[in-house]
């Protein structure tokens, strides 16, 4: 297992700073690369790397690791300044499925997704699943979101939540946030705030992310518009918990988001 963090020094990653690693840690690392690649998952010798964003989540991210490895799914976990114990848990769960990054204070999900895909595509991923750390995913779902990738049909892959399945108070938000997104970026997707999302490297390597917060999942949306990167939508299962009810887009995120794009376009 390797442990990343943010330090005030070089970075190597954009707003990322790896430890230097001694002559021991570094022969570490290159042997659990290549226990990654002998056990990756690998659907048609496909490099598949997860990235799961996580603050504050020491009551799921276990079992979601668990979940993870029971696939053979390799993992790149990003603290984003957790106050609680995730990053210990993540850290003795781990073990060499993957590697965690950890910022040293909370600076969103759009950070955290940007950490996570460009250490990825440093460990030369061929597709890169972005995932909840919440416990809201069924990890069987992952693979099918890969396939249209697999299979050359699309860039990027989003796992769409069955709405009429969707509690109302998450269906409103969501739904508000679908409206935003096609007036703002000009493209029509069934769940832009989806969670569960596969990208390709052309697709990853071009994704210029500069939301901090939960504007990212739409910031998204129009990075595919701009790029013209084909794109399919792929149904997949929400597991509904007071815990994960209590996380992402609602009413209250949607209008912030909806201030943040009205104040960047009228700079």
């Amino acid at each position: 297992m390797a442990i990343f963090s943010l330090e005030k020094t070089a970075m190597t990653l954009n707003d990322l700073q790896i430890k230097n690693l001694s002559p021991s840690n570094r022969n570490f690392e290159d042997k659990m690369d290549q226990n990654l690649k002998k056990s990756n998952n690998s659907t048609n010798n496909w490099n598949i790397y997860v990235v799961m964003p996580a603050y504050n989540e020491s009551k799921t991210i276990k079992k979601v690791i668990e979940d993870l490895k029971q696939r053979n799914l390799n993992m790149v976990i990003i603290d984003d300044g957790s106050h609680d114990k995730t990053y210990k848990i993540a850290e003795n769960s781990i073990y060499d499925h993957g590697f965690i990054y950890r910022h040293v204070i909370n600076r969103g999900l759009g950070a955290a997704l940007e950490t996570g895909i460009k250490a990825a595509l440093a460990k030369n991923a061929d597709i890169i699943v972005t995932f909840d750390a919440d416990g809201q995913h069924n990890p069987d779902d992952i693979i099918p979101v890969c396939k249209p990738i697999m299979e050359k049909r699309a860039d990027v892959v989003i796992g769409t939540r069955n709405f009429n399945e969707m509690p109302a108070s998450k269906k409103f938000g969501n739904t508000v946030m679908n409206i935003i997104t096609r007036i703002f970026y000009g493209i029509h997707v069934n769940d832009s705030q989806s969670g569960l999302r596969a990208f390709n490297r052309k697709a990853a390597k071009v994704l210029d992310i500069t939301s901090r917060g939960y504007g990212v999942s739409s910031e998204i949306i129009g990075e595919i518009k701009k790029y013209d990167l084909k794109v399919e939508e792929v149904e997949i299962e929400t597991i509904y918990t007071d815990y994960s009810m209590s996380k992402g887009t609602n009413l209250m995120v949607g209008l912030k988001i909806l201030a943040k794009l009205i104040i960047g376009i009228l700079k």
